[in-house]
């Protein structure tokens, strides 16, 4: 146990490093979050980069000190622009030693993390708590962790009579002491983050966030500094469900309808402060099928609506899904994906609907899918959805997931422009002569009358039916209609371009992904070629339609794989024929169009893929053993 009083802190020149990653990890309820988020958003102000990972247990509020109910956050910070989460942890802070376990068990951490450890339960009046921090403590020096144990809560009392609600801010300031954070910049982010709750909380926070920075001064021996890359730049720093919310708004969403469900709900926090300044309206609906409902009726009515959601949602909104594509009604649908199936881990992460969005719905319902890769493309791609919805008059699907939903990074900020608003409905008189589907024959493609417009009304149903809205009673118009609604896609096709290769346009292995993946496939891409291997990637943001050339792409590399976060059957399980082996979806999906043999490569653990492994991924399949540097 270290001796605040020996001042083992005390003149610690800074370290300047490329890097780093610490943890902060609690229990439930104690404010790790906050901490984390605060310190991401204060390093991306000063010019890192940043991205922040939510480490949330899958139930509400697990037992307290229970080893799977680690609640908190990751932070990475860096020299240069920040796209995932990292490999292993350079520091944690743990407000107890058994949410660690967890974290241990999931690789977070490598011999060499430094542990800042909670040391009150070492004299827990509880005999088997003190047992429990006994055994931990060589269960951590056996992994190889350098721990520094502190009094983190006797020291919160000098300043609060209740620590469990003030630590967050005394480890904050603690951690701005050694990462050489602007103390300035941290008042301010306090200031923002309480300033609901009046000055008197916000005052003792800041002493809480002032006594930390102080006492890890004298305490903590360790002290990095990581250099600024854009001090200077424009941007914004928001998460990726504030970004879908902003882009709504900027695209001139009027509507957005959605029932709360993790990990989609913050969408509707950010719209709630911000909607009715421009004139938008948040439904919150009874459940997930009104949710749809009224976003339905509202782009009916003449403006297009949004509504936001996650897998079990889309599950209950997919009848009215059937409805918008046969009705042809521009939606928007945002599904923030996260583990299933069923209620599955509603706070991991997944891309396991990438399927379901495609092919769930009754009949044939071609839709337009396209999926985000960054927490900027998030704010833009919510406007493209928009464009696209409108041009071709029917559901466009976002698909997000949690790992974008809750990172947070800076941005570029964004600049509005006109053209990004959803133009004002046509009332003109309707030429009566013109049915209401009067489908173009080249692209499916026909003009949208909107209720009010004199001489166009018709009557709107779910049933096949024709060129005027009847129902369709012969074979001709019924196929007519589906030939029409699937040709919008082909329309579309047309006009996008093929993917941009990451690295050389041909060689040993192709890595392609799809959604948050980016950042972990491109890093660990580079880390590859850095060693002279033949290796490349391609990223893939629309997947229906897909975009064009992938299959001449893909046959200039000897190995193609993906890299999913869902789940596959193993190649050489003894138990699963290779006649049924089930593949990850995007591999099928690559598989059917383009009729070249894809692997994947898929992790279903509900934690987002780290950089490591998909380079060692890319070492196993080149059949290269790692080298002693390469396999840290």
């Amino acid at each position: 146990m270290t001796d605040a009083g020996s001042n083992p802190g005390a003149a610690v020149a800074p370290k300047r490093v490329r890097q780093s990653i610490v943890e902060i990890v609690s229990d439930s309820g104690e404010g790790a979050q906050k901490a984390g988020q605060s310190l991401g958003a204060l390093s991306a102000k000063m010019g890192n980069g940043v991205w922040t990972v939510e480490i949330i247990p899958a139930e509400i509020k697990p037992p307290a000190r229970s080893r799977e109910g680690a609640s908190g956050i990751r932070v990475r910070m860096g020299d240069r622009p920040v796209t995932n989460m990292g490999d292993e942890a350079d520091m944690v802070v743990a407000f107890n030693e058994q949410v660690l376990y967890g974290r241990l068990g999931q690789g977070a951490y490598r011999p060499g993390t430094v542990l800042i450890l909670e040391n009150r339960w070492a004299t827990d009046p509880d005999e088997k708590v003190r047992e429990l921090y006994a055994k931990a403590l060589i269960d951590f020096r056996a992994a190889g962790l350098e721990i520094l144990e502190l009094p983190l809560d006797e020291e919160c009392k000098k300043h609060t009579i209740n620590p469990r609600v003030g630590k967050n801010m005394f480890v904050l300031g603690m951690l701005c002491a050694i990462y050489t954070r602007d103390l300035d910049r941290a008042r301010e982010e306090i200031a923002h983050i309480f300033e609901k709750k009046g000055e008197k909380v916000i005052s003792l926070n800041h002493k809480l966030l002032e006594a930390g920075h102080a006492y890890a001064l004298t305490a903590v021996p360790y002290r990095f500094e990581v250099p600024i890359w854009d001090a200077h730049g424009a941007k914004i720093v928001v998460n990726g469900n504030q970004a879908v919310a902003l882009g709504m708004m900027a695209a001139g969403i009027d509507l957005v309808a959605m029932y709360p469900i993790t990990p989609a709900t913050s969408v509707s926090h950010q719209l709630g402060d911000s909607f009715p300044a421009v004139g938008g309206f948040l439904h919150q609906a009874e459940d997930e099928i009104a949710a749809i409902g009224f976003a339905i009726g509202a782009s009916y009515a003449g403006r297009t609506a949004g509504t936001i959601t996650s897998g079990p949602g889309m599950a209950l909104k997919t009848e009215f899904i059937g409805l918008a594509v046969m009705a042809e009604i521009p939606l928007v649908v945002v599904d923030v994906q996260r583990g299933g199936p069923s209620t599955g881990l509603p706070t991991k992460v997944e891309q396991g609907d990438l399927l379901g969005t495609l092919y769930g719905a009754m009949g044939d319902a071609p839709k337009i899918v396209i999926a985000p890769a960054t927490i900027d493309e998030c704010f833009h791609m919510s406007i493209l959805a928009r464009r696209l919805a409108e041009a071709f008059r029917g559901p466009v699907f976002m698909l997000t997931d949690a790992n974008l939903a809750t990172g947070v990074t800076p941005i570029p900020r964004p600049v509005p422009q006109a053209e990004w608003l959803a133009p004002p409905p046509d009332q003109s008189d309707w030429d009566e002569a013109v049915p209401a589907y009067a489908w173009d024959e080249q692209t499916g493609i026909s003009t949208r009358a909107i209720p009010g417009q004199r001489g166009g009304e018709y009557t709107l149903t779910g049933l096949a039916h024709t060129d005027h809205s009847k129902v369709a009673y012969s074979p001709e118009p019924v196929e007519r209609g589906l030939r029409m609604r699937s040709r919008k896609l082909a329309a579309l096709f047309k006009t996008l371009k093929p993917p941009v290769v990451h690295g050389d346009a041909e060689g040993d292995l192709l890595v392609v992904g799809w959604g948050s993946t980016l950042g972990a496939i491109e890093e660990a891409v580079d880390r590859a070629r850095e060693e002279g291997h033949k290796v490349s990637s391609v990223h893939l943001r629309f997947l229906s339609p897909l975009e064009p050339g992938l299959g001449d792409i893909f046959k200039r590399f000897k190995k193609v794989f993906t890299v999913e976060l869902n789940y596959s059957d193993l190649a050489d399980d003894p138990y699963v024929p290779a006649e049924t082996r089930r593949l990850g979806q995007m591999a099928w999906l690559l598989r059917a169009h383009t009729l070249v043999d894809i692997d994947c490569y898929t992790l279903s653990q509900g934690v987002p893929v780290p950089p490591g492994k998909v380079y060692h991924e890319i070492l196993r399949r080149l059949g290269v053993t790692p080298t002693a540097q390469a396999a840290k």
